[in-house]
């Protein structure tokens, strides 16, 4: 496992840790697992097939939650294989260059959900601000570029940090305190000076929490447009537009403030209840956001429900 040097013990290989204290039952873990992996792949490829299908649904909005779908399918591709085949297999071993890819992956689909949450908002706003002029202003060449500058935000913005960990002198520790490759995990590992890795990691946190501060404000914008045009009846009906998507940023972003929360402030944290909020964090989106979006978006339902139907004929 470690190659010795004259100067260093390099590592070659990480542990990843599981669930503490559940180490007598993992196949019964894998179970859940394994579902909610099928239910995310399988959830996010219909939300993705029938966008497609229907030209009726070739909108921004709509282009705009398939981002979203691609940003789910992407952190479940990269975390949770690892998940199983440590609860399957009780293969805990990962390599170096193996860990350092996975967490560019995680935290890059991450902040690219992130990304798409902010940009959902905005459409939503620009919705209800300016009905009219909506189709003239997110055109579908304008959606694309966003997409892809926002796709291209997220790449160079996480790039760095896999190069940072490599960097790094890790010596006689290994055993990493999670089911997949977490940056802070990782990076406190080190035995070298890892204050780079340190303030650029919160930098990364701080850009992605600036987005949840951002659709907190277009929210902001979008009660006071409705407020103002809008009787009771209609505002009832214009907010239940928007409960899909609030629901998605929840889900988002609850585990991942609870989780920081801990990490700053908590004196006497549970590892176990930080391993598993770091474990929902990942697993939660990619499962509950096309079951949210195929039950409160009525033209995805009710396109869903004519295929299911053509389908029994």
């Amino acid at each position: 496992m470690f190659l010795p040097n004259t100067s260093e013990v390099e590592v070659s290989t990480f542990l990843l840790i599981g669930i503490p204290g559940l180490e007598h039952m993992p196949v019964w873990i894998s179970i859940p697992i394994c579902l909610m992996y099928l239910m995310a792949i399988l959830g996010n490829c219909i939300i993705l097939c029938v966008i497609r299908m229907e030209t009726s649904l070739h909108e921004p909005m709509y282009y705009f939650l398939s981002m979203l779908a691609l940003s789910d399918l992407g952190l479940s591709f990269s975390s949770i294989p690892t998940m199983l085949r440590i609860f399957l297999f009780n293969t805990m071993g990962i390599s170096a260059d193996a860990c350092f890819a996975q967490e560019f992956f995680i935290h890059g689909f991450t902040d690219m959900e992130s990304s798409v949450l902010l940009i959902m908002s905005f459409d939503r706003f620009v919705a209800i601000r300016h009905p009219l002029r909506y189709s003239f202003i997110l055109t579908g060449s304008r959606v694309l570029q966003i997409g892809l500058a926002f796709a291209i935000k997220s790449i160079l913005l996480v790039l760095p940090l896999p190069f940072t960990l490599k960097r790094l002198r890790y010596c006689n520790k290994c055993l990493l305190l999670h089911s997949y490759c977490f940056y802070q995990d990782v990076m406190k590992l080190a035995c070298s000076d890892n204050r780079v890795n340190f303030y650029y990691g919160l930098f990364v946190a701080l850009c992605m929490m600036s987005d949840s501060e951002f659709i907190a404000i277009s929210y902001v914008f979008i009660l006071k447009t409705v407020l103002g045009i809008a009787s009771r009846g209609e505002l009832l009906k214009a907010l239940n537009t928007y409960v899909s998507h609030i629901s998605a940023v929840l889900i988002f972003y609850v585990p991942i403030i609870t989780l920081a929360t801990m990490h700053r402030f908590a004196k006497h944290k549970s590892p176990l209840a930080m391993i598993l909020i770091a474990d929902a964090f990942l697993l939660l989106p990619p499962v509950m956001n096309p079951i949210v979006y195929c039950v409160k978006t009525r033209q995805i339902r009710v396109k869903l429900l004519e295929k299911l139907d053509l389908k029994s004929k």
